[in-house]
């Protein structure tokens, strides 16, 4: 199958989707292992499904989809060794499995053989037509016939669909032998497709220009395509070609590489295109092939997080090496999994050692002042956006939203004037930003103050964003503050359709309604409202005491208690 054939099929379907695999007979095994081991598979739970359905198999040992269970799982976790048994029991029952046949398959990589892996039939075990095909090019050119491996890269080239990735790998195949004239003609032409412009293509391309003896080419491509604001790994590169440093063809240095290359490609392209536990076998057994291939970690560990195991993205994380020009990625990605498996203080402290490592890199501060923000850290996170701040260029795209995160900051320790200064500067940079303008118009009204600028600022929000609740709310709660009543009905009806289940909407509404007579429907809205108040939420606007109080007495008597002027003055009456 192509590429755009692969079907987007998750370790669950998988395991239920191949008909010639036959289907476990709670009878003859053991049903709590395979029942256990069918839930760790919806759990995402690698270890223990491949634990469980071991188990299952003592009951029926011919049970291909058992074999297939633990096959995957161990795939999953990057344990070639442990998945080639069952893997191969399938095969030798003449059952059809991708995984299956994939895993075989590196096993002959692995073991570098080439004549081996060029015998399989792939109408009987293969993988998918990209795959086969490029893995059919890569084992030529390791059997000893380059020739024969180069046109087989073109043979792929013509199925449709399939060019631009047939010629990436050619041209790494070229650069591999030392031709890198043929490697420089294939990646200058831009049509060949998007996997040539993507950052490993492009610092592929940069090695190719730098061999040619192109180094000033190479830095004004990585300029072109990355801008200035450089993370250290590019930071490198760029510094080694304005040194005149020769850089080595570093992408693709044997055929293994090449066929590890083959699954970075395939797992790249099913990244956020088909169900993450899919792409994971991709970009295992990338890192299977070749350990060294960071980008294959890094997404290895991104996939893991993403399906929610957050210990093994951690320590998937931690095998990207210290001393590697990507290890800041590793650990700002260690510490969102740690964030993510609800470990904020760990996480905090992987980022502030990642500041001393790296003290001017703009990302690390942003990261460490965003969790800071999320544990409600105001005033540490303030110091490290004005870090972030200080070590980004002034024209960086991502200023704006430092400046807003930092006023926000502001704006959370009571800092008025710092947050208002920091979200009019974030305007000037990004005049419609609907974010900005949304919670620059609502504090304002808030705050009950320049009501007529909150209004103009909250309709842009909406204009550019008319499906975002909060917009929508901040528009009908403007529009009451301005005591027009009628007016911010409607708004504040479509901002609840939007966030049916949000306390703070629901009690504005309930306000609504109270203000222009609706009392029955007020007090059910305040009513929903506190259903939907979190025990313990200390951050949340909606003050539950507050409903309870305009349930008991009513808003009128609520605003007299509190000094605010009454609703009828405030509309006018």
């Amino acid at each position: 199958m192509g590429i755009t054939g692969f079907r987007p099929a998750a370790l669950a379907a998988t395991l239920a989707g191949f008909a010639a695999l036959a289907a476990p007979a709670l009878a003859d095994l053991k049903p709590g292992a395979y029942l256990a081991g069918r839930q760790a598979v919806l759990d995402n739970d690698f270890d223990q499904a491949a634990r469980y359905y071991s188990r299952a198999l003592q009951g029926d040992p011919q049970n291909g989809r058992l074999m297939e269970g633990v096959a995957g799982s161990q795939l999953s976790l990057g344990r070639l060794d442990a998945a080639l048994p069952p893997a191969r029991a399938i095969e030798e029952l003449g059952l059809r499995s991708q995984i299956a046949h994939m895993i075989v398959a590196l096993d002959l990589m692995v073991r570098e053989d080439y004549e081996a892996l060029l015998e399989r039939d792939p109408e009987q075990v293969g993988i998918g037509q990209l795959a086969d095909g490029l893995i059919a090019a890569w084992a030529h050119m390791g059997a000893g016939s380059v020739a024969r491996g180069l046109e087989q890269f073109d043979a792929v080239a013509g199925q449709p669909g399939l060019r631009g990735f047939a010629r990436y790998h050619k041209a790494m195949a070229l650069a591999m032998v030392g031709d890198f004239e043929g490697a420089e003609a294939i990646f200058a032409d831009l049509a060949e497709g998007a996997v040539m412009r993507a950052r490993r293509g492009v610092l592929a391309h940069a090695e190719v220009l730098s061999q040619l003896g192109r180094n000033e080419d190479a830095l004004r491509m990585l300029v072109e395509t990355f801008g200035a604001g450089f993370d250290p790994g590019l930071t490198d590169v760029v510094d080694r070609l304005a040194a005149g440093e020769t850089l080595p063809f570093s992408h693709v240095r044997s055929v293994q590489d090449g066929l590890a290359e083959v699954f970075f490609t395939i797992a790249s392209v099913l990244n956020g295109e088909a169900a993450d536990d899919y792409a994971l076998f991709y970009a295992r057994a990338a890192s299977i092939l070749r350990p060294d291939h960071v980008d294959a970690i890094l997404l290895s560990a991104r996939l893991l997080d993403s399906l929610g195991q957050f210990d093994l993205a951690v320590k998937t994380y931690k095998q990207v090496p210290a001393d590697s020009a990507d290890a800041h990625a590793a650990e700002l990605g260690r510490a969102e999994a740690l964030r993510n498996a609800g470990k904020p203080d760990a996480a905090i402290e992987v980022l502030e050692q990642l500041a001393q490592d790296q003290p001017t890199l703009p990302m690390v501060h942003t990261a460490l002042g965003d969790l800071l923000r999320q544990q409600e850290d105001y005033a540490e996170a303030v110091s490290a956006y004005d870090r972030a701040l200080e070590y980004s260029e002034e024209d960086v795209a991502s200023r704006w939203f430092l400046l807003y995160a930092r006023g926000i900051s502001h704006e959370r320790q009571d800092n008025w004037p710092q947050a208002e200064a920091d979200f009019r500067a974030a305007l000037e940079l990004r005049p419609d930003q609907p974010q900005v303008l949304n919670y620059l118009g609502y504090s304002l009204v808030e705050k009950q103050i320049k009501l007529d600028e909150a209004l103009e600022m909250i309709e842009r929000a909406v204009a550019a964003r008319p499906d975002s609740g909060y917009i929508v709310d901040s528009l009908g709660w403007v529009l009451y503050r301005l005591g027009r009543y009628d007016e911010a009905v409607g708004h504040m009806e479509k901002a609840v359709e939007l966030m049916p289940v949000d306390p703070v909407v629901n009690d504005h509404l309930g306000d609504v309604y109270w203000a222009v007579g609706r009392i029955r429907e007020a007090e059910f809205q305040w009513k929903r409202a506190l259903s939907f108040i979190e025990p313990g939420d200390s951050d949340n606007e909606a003050d539950p005491d507050r409903i309870r109080r305009k349930l008991e007495v009513g808003l009128d008597a609520v605003l007299a208690e509190e000094g605010a002027p009454p609703l009828k003055v405030a509309n006018g009456h």
